[in-house]
C-alpha cells in the first residue's frame, strides 16, 4: 500500500510539473522522469528504489533531448533577428519534433547602448503568441527577454 501511495505521489508531481514546465527541456525532464519512474517500478525487485532510479535517469535523458530541441529553435529566431528585414515573417519546421513557427522582427533601436529589435514569435499549430524583446551582445549574440 506504502508502495502504491508514495508511486502516485510521484505520478502526480511529473504530471503537474509536465503541464507548467516553461520550455522543451523541462518538459522533456518531466516525461522523462515519468517513464523512467514507470520502467524502473516494473523492472526492479524494489519497486519503490526502481522508481527513484528510473526517475532519475528518466528527468536527465529528458532534460538533455528537450534541450537539443529548444536550441534548434533558438537559432532560427538568431537569425531572424540578425538577418530578416522588419516587418517580414520567417516560418520554419523543427526537423526533431515537426512544430511549426513563425517570427516577425520590428525595426531594430538603440537603448541603454545596446541595440533592441522587438519580436512576434507565433507557435503555429498551437497559436501561441509571444511578444519579446531581444537585445545583441558585443559578440552578436541576440538575448530574448519577454
Amino acid at each position: 500500500m506504502k508502495k502504491i501511495f508514495v508511486t502516485s505521489i510521484l505520478f502526480c508531481f511529473l504530471a503537474t510539473g509536465f503541464g507548467c514546465a516553461a520550455n522543451r527541456a523541462q518538459q522533456g525532464a518531466s516525461v522523462g522522469g515519468l517513464a523512467g519512474a514507470t520502467i524502473g517500478a516494473l523492472t526492479f525487485k524494489n519497486k519503490l528504489l526502481g522508481a527513484a532510479v528510473g526517475a532519475g535517469v528518466g528527468v536527465l535523458m529528458g532534460y538533455i533531448v528537450g534541450n537539443e530541441w529548444d536550441k534548434s529553435d533558438e537559432q532560427k529566431v538568431q537569425r531572424v533577428l540578425e538577418t530578416t528585414k522588419s516587418g517580414e515573417t520567417t516560418s520554419w519546421q523543427n526537423p526533431d519534433t515537426g512544430e511549426s513557427y513563425s517570427a516577425t522582427p520590428d525595426l531594430p533601436y538603440m537603448a541603454d547602448n545596446k541595440v533592441y529589435r522587438d519580436i512576434v514569435i507565433k507557435d503555429e499549430k498551437e497559436g501561441h503568441t509571444v511578444m519579446a524583446k531581444a537585445w545583441r551582445d558585443d559578440h552578436g549574440v541576440w538575448h530574448l527577454k519577454q
